[in-house]
């Protein structure tokens, strides 16, 4: 069974529960992690020699059982070749918005979001982001999240800015649909569940195209306009194949939904041509880019999808984001040299603002930082503030005023250095 929450567990972790270490899969795990959670005891983490303190909590649904999760803000304490660890929160934009957009509850295992977006549209009346074209809301503050603030917290927690060498050829829409999917499990925000407002296209399938056209009307009924009330909106999260023209307005047309596109109008056209002018521009120039979009869009009363708001995020081939060129370039190196890390995302921080891009997670002792900085910075702006971590190393490229400097040594593979959690082949931190 597959994992469904950050920081899960797999073969080669080693708890302490109740004064007893357990192998994850080992035999009774699966009753200790059970009477834990009954009992409310916490499992240590044995990836450092004094532990790190977890949770258990319980799943529902499909995944009903159990699950051990790192407490709130703990995974920088972890070794960095431990699946529970995370980069300092500090490195990026997840430390404006955890603990106020942001909060988990380990009693429950619930997360709670707070958007700084609709999900309602009142009749007759057009969301549109604020003139200037910050339809990705970065001027926000941490109180709430924008809707790329979601984006990059529901990619953070499928562990999609994870990469290991063992995970080449293996990430498809399928494994990234499925991993967002169980990313949004046990998140809600203004009182409903998340997964139940997230729409993802399911791979297409000709053989399968009914069912898959009748679910996906199924879910879209909440969405359906209802000149009586405000008009619950959907967030969608998919693959863009094309943005274009239409015979009335313009369209955007996703990929494995070749038989229905979504209506955008004229006036948020415009502005996406604005805003995420860059973005297009090296969507158009690779073809090796992907292009993520995630929006909101209500159904009209003739069953056409219609976008709200929209953001757009350019991932690599292997679904990593990035923001330019030189992120690209220093993620292709890094996947092309076999090395394992964490890409840092901006969640409601602007693209000046300054935060890691990358943490390397398979040197020896503390996970260099890797920064890029422009050519015209000064030195004070190569690396994170003072006292922003406990002395980790930090990589610096200068761009365009020097070539890409060789990263730090990895150190010599241990056990932990595996694919983990849904892009492994089993997984064994769950007891049904």
């Amino acid at each position: 069974m597959e994992a469904s929450a950050s920081g899960v567990s797999t073969q080669g972790t080693v708890y302490e529960i109740d004064g007893q270490r357990f192998a994850v899969g080992s035999p009774g795990f699966a009753q200790a992690i059970a009477e834990a959670h009954a009992t409310h005891r916490r499992p240590r983490c044995l990836c450092r020699p004094q532990g790190v303190e977890m949770y258990v909590a319980r799943l529902a649904g499909l995944d009903e059982g159990y699950i051990v999760k790192r407490m709130p803000d703990t995974g920088s304490h972890h070794a960095p070749d431990c699946p529970s660890y995370e980069p300092p929160a500090e490195f990026s934009g997840l430390g404006q918005v955890l603990g106020s957009a942001i909060t988990e509850d380990p009693a429950t295992g619930e997360t709670v979001l707070k958007l700084d977006f609709p999900l309602t549209r009142m009749p007759g009346r057009s969301i549109m982001p604020p003139a200037g074209g910050a339809s990705d809301s970065v001027s926000s503050s941490g109180t709430k999240l924008s809707l790329r603030g979601l984006l990059h917290y529901l990619w953070d927690q499928a562990e999609l800015t994870r990469w290991h060498p063992g995970f080449a050829g293996k990430r498809s829409w399928a494994t990234v649909r499925r991993k967002l999917v169980q990313a949004a499990l046990h998140t809600s925000t203004r009182g409903h569940s998340l997964g139940s407002r997230l729409y993802l296209p399911e791979p297409f399938s000709v053989d399968e195209r009914d069912a898959i056209t009748a679910r996906r009307l199924a879910q879209w009924q909440q969405a359906a306009a209802n000149p009586a009330q405000p008009q619950n909106l959907m967030l969608l999260i998919g693959e863009v194949k094309e943005i274009m023209p239409a015979r009335y307005g313009f369209k955007a047309v996703v990929k494995h939904m070749p038989d229905q596109a979504f209506a955008i109008d004229e006036q948020l056209y415009r502005r996406l041509g604005q805003r995420f002018e860059p973005e297009l521009a090296l969507w158009g120039a690779s073809d090796d880019i992907h292009m993520v979009m995630i929006a909101t869009f209500g159904v009209s009363h003739a069953g056409v999808p219609a976008i709200q708001e929209l953001c757009l995020m350019p991932v690599t081939s292997q679904w990593l984001p990035f923001t330019d060129g030189f992120e690209k370039q220093l993620l292709d190196r890094l996947v092309g040299e076999n090395r394992s890390f964490v890409k840092c995302l901006h969640y409601n921080l602007g693209g000046s603002d300054r935060i890691a891009s990358a943490v390397l997670t398979d040197c020896e002792g503390s996970a260099p930082m890797l920064f890029i900085v422009p050519a015209y910075a000064d030195e004070s702006s190569q690396g994170p503030e003072t006292g922003a971590a406990d002395d980790a190393p930090i990589w610096t490229w200068r761009r365009s005023g020097e070539p890409m400097p060789t990263f730090p040594q990895p150190r010599t593979p241990s056990f932990r250095t595996v694919p983990n959690r849904a892009e492994r082949t089993s997984l064994t931190a769950i007891a049904g």
